[in-house]
């Protein structure tokens, strides 16, 4: 699709995973109740935020190549192209400032997620995730987060001091308690960071640094990969970069 596009990608993934092609960007993200007796014999409800990735096949990863450019010139975002050079996603940040919003495109330009700060006082570093396009009023589109993504504060810092950010499920009772699907560990200074399951703490999706070079010339830190492990929602992990870069660049 475009030259450039295809020099920055055709060295990578090789060796990373085995791929295939990618049908569609839609996540499922789907929060479950799994209903549970505690020792005295009272039932407990226990709730887990699911992100499948449809786009993802079993026994298959796939892996972006992540430029944190945008295509327009008068725009800063991202560009996000495949293996094979043609572009899979896409992000166009028309204000100079910090966004209070960021809309994940696909290559044809509609809206895969919409990423909105949350605006509570007292509350910093935190972004509800929705699902296609947001109006402007969220009241009168009544549309509901999926989840909400929080920076990790260092006055919050525990024994995994090198979490990032964690993610959960925006219903009830899984709001109230604080619990935890997936947390977000590394530097991403560095570019190097994975999106771990908190249950089971499998890593699900990674960005690394690329190494390679393109005509004698460094990639540095504006070009890097993404690669997304089997069943986890290659969309759903490339919000999760946006967010990463809105807190930590």
């Amino acid at each position: 699709m475009f030259p450039f596009l295809k020099s920055l990608s055709r060295t990578v993934h090789g060796e990373q995973c085995n791929e295939e092609q990618q049908p569609e960007y839609l996540p499922k993200i789907i929060p479950t109740v799994r209903r549970t007796h505690d020792a005295a014999g009272h039932r407990q409800e226990e709730e887990n935020l699911i992100v499948k990735g449809g786009a993802v096949k079993p026994g298959t990863c796939k892996s972006l190549t992540v430029w944190r450019k945008s295509l327009l010139v008068s725009c800063k975002g991202f560009t996000v192209i495949d293996s094979n050079g043609n572009l899979a996603y896409r992000v166009d940040n028309y204000t100079r400032h910090r966004p209070q919003e960021v809309v994940l495109m696909d290559a044809t330009g509609k809206s895969v997620l919409t990423l909105r700060r949350q605006k509570k006082l007292g509350i910093l570093g935190n972004w509800l995730v929705y699902e296609g396009e947001v109006g402007s009023n969220t009241i009168k589109s009544r549309k509901k987060p999926l989840c909400c993504v929080r920076k990790q504060m260092n006055a919050l810092s525990n024994a995994r001091s090198r979490i990032l950010a964690s993610v959960s499920s925006c219903s009830g009772s899984l709001r109230s308690s604080g619990k935890r699907d997936f947390v977000i560990e590394g530097s991403y200074a560095n570019r190097s960071c994975k999106v771990v399951e908190e249950e089971s703490l499998e890593v699900v999706a990674e960005v690394r640094r690329k190494e390679e070079m393109v005509r004698g010339v460094a990639f540095g830190l504006e070009v890097f990969v993404l690669v997304v492990q089997p069943g986890f929602d290659v969309g759903f992990a490339m919000a999760l970069v946006l967010l990463l870069d809105q807190m930590f660049s």
